[in-house]
């Protein structure tokens, strides 16, 4: 049964390296894969050299990637400003962050994310991971505010950034993901390093943003953060959380739900990413994410499909979640095939 369903294709892995390693090459022969995430800096060594290091090299990573059974996608953070893994120091575009950018008459602005975005397209990116929709709720925020990630806390100004963002992207064929669904911008603490909890900051106007902005972006993928919202669940973050997940799932039942990277603190210290992985899939995630940077777990990722695959081949419930989170993935890969 799962031989079929290909459930490495529920996979987002990064890895280590300028070129695809063998085992990543194993794992999409033996399993399919869904994409992959690149980064410029390597946190397990410490050194700002990963995926990413010139154009020529990163187009070549690309088509290497693309040519892997099942054409994963690939998926890069390119916010703008500190959050940009194609640096100009290394010959890439420049962008301003979000916050910055808001700032910029619409001309400038449109010039600026066509430029990257065409940039992105021609290196071979199929998804970017924004924009932030996150609303700057609290301006002391570790994470968004603090780091210029957020357009505004006004949603008019988001919608009208990310409609505009939306437009270019969906001209030049570049998938999109909205984030950190249900909002990270009222939060006090980072969920790269700890436990986040949502439940005061949670804002009917932020929600109405994922929803209204998540049906019209291209490529329809919404990130949800790693955030505790007590009121909807009292044991799981919202990443991992049926009831956080399904109120998403009812309100845009085409999108592709991708995880934040499940080795982050804010998930570890609830559930290791074995199990992450399963109670992700049992709650309605489509993509999960692994970014094997924060953790050294390249060398799991085999056992770790393998994990799920004998999981779902013993239980019809996982069977019919992973068949449909495979249909909006293959369907997201098919709209962005070039």
């Amino acid at each position: 049964m799962t031989r079929s369903l290909q459930i490495g294709e529920l996979f987002v892995l990064g890895f280590s390296g300028a070129t695809p390693p063998a085992w990543l090459r194993q794992f999409a022969a033996a399993h399919g894969l869904g994409g992959v995430i690149l980064f410029d800096y390597d946190w397990q060594q410490e050194r700002p050299q990963r995926n990413v290091i010139d154009r020529a090299q990163l187009t070549a990573l690309c088509a290497e990637l693309h040519a892997l059974p099942t054409r994963p996608l690939i998926f890069v953070d390119q916010e703008g400003g500190r959050v940009c893994r194609l640096k100009p120091a290394r010959g890439f575009a420049p962008l301003p962050s979000a916050e910055e950018f808001a700032r910029l008459p619409e001309a400038e602005r449109r010039a600026l994310a066509r430029t990257s975005y065409s940039e992105l397209r021609a290196l071979g990116i199929d998804v970017n991971l924004a924009p932030v929709v996150d609303l700057r709720l609290n301006p002391d925020n570790p994470d968004i505010a603090a780091l210029g990630r957020a357009f505004s806390a006004d949603p008019a100004v988001v919608r009208d950034n990310v409609r505009l963002l939306g437009s270019i992207a969906r001209e030049l064929g570049l998938g999109l993901c909205l984030k950190h669904y249900p909002g990270l911008g009222g939060a006090t603490t980072n969920t790269h390093k700890s436990l986040t909890d949502l439940s005061e900051v949670l804002d009917d106007a932020q929600l109405a943003l994922f929803f209204e902005l998540g049906a019209e972006t291209f490529g329809g993928a919404v990130m949800v953060a790693h955030g505790f919202v007590r009121q909807w669940d009292a044991t799981l973050p919202a990443s991992i959380s049926p009831a956080a997940l399904g109120r998403l799932r009812a309100r845009l039942p085409q999108a592709v739900i991708i995880s934040d990277d499940l080795q982050m603190q804010a998930l570890q210290q609830v559930l290791p990413t074995p199990a992450a992985c399963r109670q992700g899939l049992r709650a309605g995630l489509d993509l999960l994410l692994i970014g094997n940077n924060l953790l050294p777990e390249e060398r799991e990722s085999l056992a770790l499909v393998q994990g799920l695959a004998r999981e779902v081949d013993a239980d019809a419930g996982l069977q019919s979640l992973a068949r449909a989170a495979l249909e909006r993935i293959r369907a997201l890969k098919a709209l962005l095939a070039r």
